[in-house]
């Protein structure tokens, strides 16, 4: 296997986390991290190995990074399950796409597909322990969507605030379209959208104004990691990112949902994506359930321990539920 760098003095995560780099088709390489209860127990010394339940796919969302899901994945091997996680193609480790390097950007928005089935690869070359499942946050829930309805190989999925539509504004959403097409159609897709920040945004938003989370001490566990490893930050999108993302939220509104059991969690306070696409979503999915969380910003994985313990019993009791599902056959994703 092809290890990649790891940085387990921010992670937080169980004992025996390693992360490995992956080549898609197009040749981006991208970044995967696996922690499981059976790593764990081997490399603090138990005697035999834990028995994991499953794997559950972590697909972040825009500006994200393996390492932050440390803390989600100790949540979920408490309760038995090994936790698989990427880098997207433009962010963390993973290759950037242009030269600036601060700067969030993505060809086409299906080209993370690509970075899926290379996920779905290693994990078969690896191993990991079936069944697998699915929690997709952000930009992750908009590439988790689509991934579903190709067939992703999981029983069951979790989204948090998916990006099944971008918060923009009734009067500014024409803008938005018109800029980021116009800026993509002449050659300057690669650049910053207007107004987008440089800097990762928890190291230049103070806590008492982000639209993140309420939990002071999550807040400072994204600093502390961003401030260790500053390669790992991110700062806005780019024009190309803006107007594919609108695109691919506008062409998944338009489509079914795949009959997949779901949970969806959305804090009360969200500001980021768009929630009324989130609730038309889930209402009109067959085996689908929306969660609603008061007091909860964006990252409801990142919130008060009270809310994140709610969400992953609740997620583990859906896994748990589906973990003998037969699966769907039909996938189509191929690395």
């Amino acid at each position: 296997m092809d290890y990649a760098p790891f940085f387990d003095d921010v992670a937080q995560g169980p004992d025996g986390g390693v992360a490995y780099w992956k080549s898609t088709s197009d040749d981006v390489r991208v970044r995967l991290g696996y922690w499981g209860p059976e790593s764990s127990a081997k490399t603090s010394g138990e005697k035999g190995a834990a028995t994991s339940k499953g794997t559950v796919f972590i697909f972040p969302g825009r500006t994200e990074y393996i390492e932050k899901y440390g803390r989600a994945a100790a949540d979920l091997c408490a309760r038995g399950y090994g936790t698989f996680a990427i880098d997207w193609r433009g962010q963390g480790l993973a290759d950037r796409l242009v030269d600036d390097v601060r700067i969030g950007h993505v060809g086409t928005f299906t080209d993370y597909q690509l970075d899926v089935a290379a996920m779905v690869k290693l994990a078969g070359e690896l191993d990991l322990p079936k069944p697998w499942f699915l929690i997709a946050h952000s930009m992750g829930g908009a590439i988790g969507l689509r991934s579903l309805m190709e067939g992703l190989p999981v029983q069951a999925a979790a989204f948090s605030a998916p990006m099944w539509g971008i918060g923009i504004t009734a009067p500014m959403r024409p803008a938005a379209w018109a800029v980021s097409w116009g800026g993509s159609k002449v050659g300057l897709g690669h650049k910053a959208s207007p107004g987008a920040s440089l800097d990762s945004y928890v190291m230049v938003e103070p806590f008492e104004d982000n639209k993140l989370t309420t939990d002071a001490d999550m807040y400072k566990y994204m600093q502390d990691q961003t401030g260790a490893h500053p390669e790992l930050g991110l700062g806005g999108p780019s024009l190309q990112w803006v107007n594919t993302s609108l695109i691919e939220t506008r062409d998944l509104a338009a489509l079914p949902s795949p009959s997949v059991p779901t949970l969806t969690f959305l804090g009360s306070d969200e500001r980021i994506v768009d929630t009324a696409r989130v609730h038309k979503r889930m209402d009109n999915w067959p085996s689908g359930k929306l969660e609603l969380i008061a007091a909860a910003q964006h990252e409801v994985l990142m919130e008060k321990p009270v809310i994140r313990a709610q969400i992953f019993d609740q997620s583990v009791a859906l896994f748990d539920h589906h973990s003998n599902d037969s699966l769907n056959t039909r996938s189509s994703i191929s690395a």
